[in-house]
């Protein structure tokens, strides 16, 4: 059977009609029934690792695709935007949130709308990062050695067996870095069949922009839609999408924590990059428990390996090392003090709310007298999910 290929604008409406829809059935529900609270789907738990560009957060998406009860993928609405890149971000938040949600149902054919006719399970963006992708029952090749070995022994036509391994999993978690703010996901949140749990993760604007120099080309096309394809010149923009990352990440924390809807309760946490590399075990562990993963030998021996560089396999989205802790901080050496101050500049907010000290001078910057990651303590940024009961019998949040 043939199928037409859709144009990219009749693909919007169709993808924002379909977002309309959602959000009214989701109204609907809730108002039929205003006492029933989200619940999970058939004990599924749904996982959104949300974060921005150079944060360090293809790495959190790997502790989490290492746990045999996860089923991850990295950055699913990369297809949306590359393939309806003429857009803004805030056109596209929709259709991103779409693609999201039939996602985390174990559906693809929202996903299949961006790919060509004839598609491959390679198709899917960084599909090989996948461990469920790269094992029974997606792939008859067991166990996994390497995302070139996978390339090699699991590309399948369609998507049917990927959507089969998502269905065999209880955690299915998505790593995003293409949502700048929280109101998009509330019908998600607000889904009786789902169990959606946010992790946040931030990393020091500083070293963010640092380590987006190092490959600043392949972020032209994110940027122009992050700025809504206004003309900027090379040399601000950079400033320009940091200072929207900032605010982003802003407006997402304040959101989540300060006097946040009540379906939000419990399904918020901020992670500080810095925090993860510094305690790695003990941030993982936090982790999981928040998401009701149990932490094993499997994982436990991997996170030994990538933090005593043990693991072999290298490049831009494995990027944990022994040094990892030391490299956090490379910006302090590196970076131009006059740029320096222009990101404080733009994201003093942001930097107070996350926990980043402000360094005022070339000597605060390059000295080793001062910390420019704040102790954690105070800096605590979630909702812990509700427990049954305390000892009065009282239930809490």
């Amino acid at each position: 059977m043939t199928r037409s290929k859709l144009g990219p604008v009749t693909l919007a409406v169709l993808v924002l009609l379909q977002g309309t829809a959602v959000v009214v059935l989701i109204h609907w529900y809730t108002q039929a029934d205003p006492c029933h609270l989200p619940s999970s789907n058939h004990g599924k738990v749904h996982v959104l690792l949300l974060s921005s560009w150079r944060s360090g957060s293809s790495f959190l998406g790997q502790v989490f695709n290492q746990h045999p009860s996860v089923f991850y993928l990295m950055e699913p609405a990369w297809h949306v935007w590359s393939q309806l890149s003429h857009y803004s971000a805030r056109t596209l938040k929709m259709a991103v949130r779409d693609l999201v949600h039939s996602v985390f149902k174990c559906d693809l054919t929202v996903v299949e709308a961006y790919l060509p006719e004839q598609h491959n399970l390679s198709s899917l963006f960084m599909w090989t990062q996948s461990r469920a992708l790269c094992s029974p029952p997606a792939c008859s090749y067991s166990p996994r050695e390497d995302p070139a070995q996978c390339s090699r022994h699991c590309d399948t036509r369609g998507l049917r067996g990927a959507e089969e391994a998502c269905r065999t999993h209880s955690h299915v978690v998505l790593k995003e870095v293409r949502f700048l703010e929280l109101e998009s996901l509330y019908p998600l949140l607000q889904d009786p069949s789902m169990d959606l749990r946010i992790i946040h993760l931030v990393r020091d604007p500083r070293a963010v922009v640092f380590s987006r120099e190092n490959a600043a080309a392949a972020f032209h096309r994110d940027n122009t839609i992050v700025l809504n394809h206004t003309t900027v010149p090379d040399v601000d923009m950079q400033m320009k999408v940091m200072r929207e990352v900032c605010h982003s990440h802003l407006r997402i924390n304040e959101r989540a924590t300060q006097k946040p809807p009540d379906f939000l309760k419990g399904r918020y946490k901020m992670v500080r990059y810095e925090d993860l590399v510094l305690n790695t075990l003990e941030e993982v562990n936090d982790m999981y428990k928040f998401v009701g993963l149990e932490m094993n030998t499997q994982v436990g021996e991997w996170i030994y390996r990538v933090t005593h560089g043990k693991d072999s396999r290298g490049g831009t989205f494995n990027i944990i090392t022994q040094n990892a802790t030391s490299l956090s901080q490379a910006w302090r050496a590196t970076l131009e003090h006059a740029k320096v101050e222009r990101i404080q500049e733009f994201c003093k907010d942001a930097m107070s709310l996350l926990g980043y000290r402000l360094v005022n001078s070339v000597e605060g910057q390059k000295g080793d007298n001062m910390d420019t990651v704040l102790p954690k303590e105070g800096y605590e940024f979630r909702w812990l999910p509700a427990k049954t009961e305390t000892d009065e019998g009282k239930q809490t949040v």
